[in-house]
């Protein structure tokens, strides 16, 4: 196999493994969707994502940083834009 095939052999690796993330990323949200739905549907408030500590920050505007800050090292591979977007809606 020539230097070409192991180069094209390592791209598609690589492709497949980011198609198969992102997918997995999609169903998740569409669960997400389907499961809010249900609760939204039921009357049933979900329970918040967000420790009481994270909680307390986000309902000041001045700390708001930080509590997205907190939250992400309170959850390990959370992304900012979604701990940005869980502290904001909550706050």
């Amino acid at each position: 196999m020539g230097d070409y095939g192991i180069i094209a052999l390592i791209v598609t690796v690589f492709t497949s493994g980011a198609t198969y993330a992102t997918r997995q990323r999609l169903d998740v949200r569409r669960l997400e969707r389907k499961v809010d739905a249900l609760l939204q549907h039921h009357g049933i408030a979900a329970p918040s994502l967000l420790s009481p500590e994270v909680q307390r920050m986000a309902k000041d505007p001045a700390q708001k940083l930080a509590a997205i800050k907190l939250h992400r090292e309170q959850n390990p591979g959370l992304g900012l834009a979604e701990a940005k977007a869980e502290v904001e809606e909550f706050g």
